[in-house]
């Protein structure tokens, strides 16, 4: 079981807010802990953006709660009413789901059936979950900040060293049908992650504007790289397609398709290790060699080797020459912003490993 920073900073957040809870003497410091449960975000601009909802949401499920119980009582169909009314009155508002339930969670527990004066149990349970989702904030803020740069760019590089690799497997039909099959499918799943902690991160907050204008290319630099990611994931994706039909193009031609995606393979992982920063800035010639690969004339031979054929399966290999055209294009593009990144801010390094 591998135990992740959300999931401390959850266990951290409810003791504290339990302890708390417990010295400030509130009648229910549970419903602090239930509180950190639905408070506790994946970054520190989500956690901003939830105390606020959330305290709104709150807000609105204690009034409501207070005038159905001094207008219509505590019965259980009151309580039904009010919750209703609660969750009419937040989806309204577009809060999300968590808001939503625990604005449901105030109504019951301010509702509930007590002997006590009715202002003081509601004000302390009120109150239990207003410190429940201080705690989640002030956790979530000081303690391991979520680092989503070095996250993000693991991911990518990660899903960029197996595509290549299979892609390298499997021009040369080495590849077995059952294993690249499971692996297509753990890749997607593994680029819809990099999506989402794509989105994470540009979320984060800078606030010197040196630092935000850095951040800007970064961002610009990260979605290219997930981009040419992605369209060399959809060249692999071609290969597997056409597997049993990549035998009908001719062999002396079949020897040029794998040189020259190998040379494209070559010069997308020689991008990846100099933003790692294993090829010196000053070594030129390494990048000039990604400008080898000749993609446009591979794909004008494939046209032209079939315009002469009659075989009614040539126009198969279509997808292919035009995933191989927008792979090179992507991957050009990619080359002239990191070249562009490197020459801005030499000194501002994309954090590609944990401090």
């Amino acid at each position: 079981m591998k135990l992740g920073a959300r999931m401390m900073k959850t266990g951290l957040a409810v003791a504290i807010a339990l302890y708390i809870g417990n010295l400030l003497g509130f009648i229910s410091p549970l419903l602090a802990a239930i509180a950190v449960v639905f408070s506790i975000q994946p970054s520190i601009y989500r956690s901003y953006q939830s105390i606020i909802e959330q305290l709104q949401g709150n807000t609105i499920g204690a009034l409501i709660a207070v005038v159905a119980v001094f207008t219509l009582g505590n019965d259980p169909f009151v309580v039904g009413f009010a919750i209703i009314l609660v969750i009419g009155f937040t989806t309204t508002l577009k809060m999300n789901e968590n808001t939503v339930a625990l604005a449901v969670v105030a109504v019951i527990a301010l509702m509930d059936s007590t002997d006590q004066t009715f202002m003081y149990f509601a004000s302390s349970r009120f109150s239990s979950m207003i410190l429940g989702i201080l705690a989640a904030f002030i956790v979530n803020l000081v303690f391991l900040p979520p680092r989503y740069e070095t996250r993000l760019f693991k991911k990518i590089d990660l899903a960029t060293t197996d595509i290549l690799q299979w892609l390298r497997v499997t021009t040369r039909q080495l590849s077995d049908e059952p294993a690249l099959k499971y692996e297509i499918v753990r890749i997607q799943d593994e680029m819809r992650w990099t999506d989402h902690t794509y989105l994470l991160y540009s979320e984060e907050r800078t606030y010197l504007k040196g630092r935000r204008f850095s951040k800007g290319r970064k961002l610009v630099l990260f979605r290219q790289l997930i981009t040419t990611t992605k369209k060399s994931f959809d060249v692999l994706k071609a290969f597997y397609r056409l597997d049993h039909k990549i035998e009908q193009i001719p062999e002396d031609f079949q020897n040029a398709l794998v040189d020259e995606l190998d040379k494209l393979i070559n010069a997308h992982e020689k991008l990846v290790l100099s933003l790692k920063g294993r090829i010196k800035r000053t070594h030129k010639q390494g990048l000039r060699q990604i400008e080898e690969p000749n993609i446009p004339l591979l794909v004008e031979r494939l046209m032209h080797v079939y315009e002469k054929t009659n075989n009614p399966d040539k126009l198969v290999f279509l997808p292919l020459a035009s995933q191989l055209m927008e792979y090179h294009y992507q991957l050009e593009k990619l080359k002239r912003l990191l070249k562009s990144y490197q020459s801005h801010h030499q000194s501002d390094y994309i954090q590609t490993t944990e401090k």
